[in-house]
């Protein structure tokens, strides 16, 4: 029988670490899991996982987290702020406390960061640098760290808050074109995000590089493409009017939003610097070295993805 690894899991309440979380308590393996202290939050209750609370800031939880673990899997993120320090707090300053008191362990176990395709260019916003710069904090970590770094394209399924909104559009008929459209991307449903980091701990390989993944599809997409994918899931044939956003009204839109965030203490997901990642024209990307090292392929394509993530949710509300 295999034996499972023990996985000191962060962000395992967010998109991302929730079904990874999932996965790991499905697969038979100990997962020891950070959170925060909510009023309102319910924690599920799983086989094999137990709930450390702290945050990222917190040494003495961090600790407790990784103690006696065979990898750390560092998803915790966040997408959203107003300035540079709100991302730079968790994406870069979080990332290299867990890498430091992993480092510091007599075992140190393996490590893996959950980034960003964003990285690649982290000049075009502040969420960009600033998982670059957790990134760079990991590599800069003891030698003793065998650590990798996956950097998914957008990612999207149940769950998800980002995309969510687009589709909500395209299920009442509308389909909002950003900019002028342009541009190829790709992208990965969370399941196979998931699967590839199982992947990773099962093959105890890739350490020291850095992966690009993708949903295998060639070529990427265009939001043509994706927004046909979408209306064939979403409308059932129905029809649907396509609404070009210019780039001036998102940038005008998301200053605004910045500006109202700053006075008013919120944290925006619209500001100048997401406008640049959605009018970037390149965000294609590729899982062929991760494949070379590991075996592990995608194995859900764009429209049962869209299916699975917002077929039944959206047609039902729609339907009411």
């Amino acid at each position: 029988m295999t034996v499972q690894p023990v996985v000191a899991l962060t962000g395992a309440t967010g998109f991302i670490g929730g079904t990874l979380l999932s996965q790991l308590s499905a697969a038979g393996s100990t997962v020891r899991a950070l959170h925060r202290r909510l009023p309102s939050r319910t924690l599920p209750s799983l086989p094999g996982v137990e709930w450390i609370e702290g945050d990222l800031a917190d040494a003495a939880a961090l600790r407790m987290l990784v103690a006696g673990s065979d990898a750390v899997v560092h998803c915790a993120g966040t997408v959203r702020g107003a300035r540079r320090s709100d991302f730079d707090r968790i994406n870069a300053e979080g990332a290299a406390r867990v890498a430091e008191v992993a480092a510091g362990l007599p075992n140190a176990p393996r490590f893996l960061l959950m980034s960003s395709l964003a990285a690649r260019m982290p000049q075009l916003s502040d969420y960009a640098g600033s998982k670059r710069r957790g990134e760079d904090a990991l590599k800069a970590a003891p030698k003793n760290l065998r650590w990798t770094v996956l950097r998914p394209p957008a990612v999207y399924g149940p769950g998800d808050r980002e995309l969510l909104p687009l589709f909500r559009w395209v299920a009442r008929g509308i389909a909002p074109l950003p900019a002028d459209g342009g541009g190829r991307f790709s992208l990965i449903y969370v399941d196979d995000l998931a699967s590839a980091v199982m992947r990773w701990l099962a093959a105890d390989a890739g350490h020291g590089r850095t992966f690009e993944l993708d949903d295998g599809h060639p070529g990427g997409y265009d939001w043509d493409t994706v927004l046909g994918a979408a209306a064939r899931v979403l409308r059932a044939g129905g029809s649907m009017r396509r609404l070009s956003v210019p780039v001036g009204a998102l940038r005008m839109a998301a200053t605004a939003n910045l500006a109202a965030a700053r006075l008013l203490g919120y944290a925006p997901m619209l500001t100048p610097g997401k406008v640049r990642e959605i009018t970037h024209r390149d965000w294609l990307c590729d899982s062929h070295d991760f494949a070379l090292a590991t075996g592990w392929r995608a194995a859900v394509g764009l429209e049962a993805g869209l299916a699975r993530a917002y077929g039944t949710q959206e047609h039902g509300r729609h339907d009411r």
